[in-house]
């Protein structure tokens, strides 16, 4: 059986296949330094003297990688590819362009096993914005309960318990996972649009459907008065 040479040994195009191997290979999004771990890059790479026993900083390979992977995008692009490597759930992952989205949207939602439904998709969007959040905060604002929605969250792996709160009884806080990062694709929290922005949007589509209300409305036409009957006996 052949030997795989080392990678430290590998040309820079070689490098930067196989980061673009890894990348492709794996389910959920690769870090910076999870590439560094599988890869065993040697001190030069990163501007370093062999010499030195200190690792590179994770500042340097977290650089080191994105230039990589934007260099592997320059190329993806250039060939009119329909895909890119993108930075989600603080890591790398292939997605698809805005441009095949729809037609892409369309296989996954036959496929699809996590279809939410508007009260989880309004639960998490509480949790996501809200969290640290308790259950009670979280029934407060949705005015019922909903304890079976965020179990069903959990179960998906979108949310999870990351503490208590310091109040009487101490009840458990929810918030997001990496991978409802990934599901939604963001790569932090502070990705998640503005409240402000989603009320402009809200705002708008309500005024959409006023408009198209609106327009749809037909004014009845009068009926042409039927001629009256003159009496035989005049």
């Amino acid at each position: 059986m052949t030997e795989l040479p080392l990678v430290p040994e590998l040309s820079h195009e070689d490098k930067r296949s196989v980061i673009e191997a890894l990348i492709f290979a794996s389910d959920e999004p690769l870090t910076s330094e999870t590439l560094f771990q599988i890869m065993q890059l040697d001190n030069a790479v990163f501007g370093m003297n062999e010499s030195d026993t200190e690792n590179p900083t994770e500042e340097q390979v977290l650089e080191y990688f994105t230039t990589m992977i934007n260099e592997i995008n320059e190329e993806l692009a250039s060939t009119t590819r329909p895909y890119r490597i993108v930075t989600v759930a603080g890591g790398f992952h292939f997605a698809t362009m805005p441009e095949q989205g729809e037609y892409v949207q369309k296989l996954l939602k036959s496929k699809s096993r996590r279809r939410l439904s508007q009260a989880s998709l309004e639960t998490l969007a509480i949790i996501s914005y809200r969290q640290p959040i308790s259950k009670p905060e979280i029934e407060s604002i949705r005015g019922v309960n909903s304890n079976e929605i965020v179990n069903s969250l959990m179960e998906k792996n979108l949310v999870a318990i990351i503490g208590r709160a310091e109040v009487v009884g101490k009840p458990l806080l929810y918030g997001t996972t990496p991978e409802f990062l990934r599901v939604f694709g963001l790569n932090a929290l502070t990705d998640l649009p503005k409240l402000r922005e989603i009320e402009e949007l809200l705002e708008q589509r309500q005024q959409a459907i006023a408009i198209q209300a609106e327009s749809d409305i037909e004014i009845p036409q009068e009926s042409p008065s039927e001629p009256k009957m003159q009496s035989e006996n005049q």
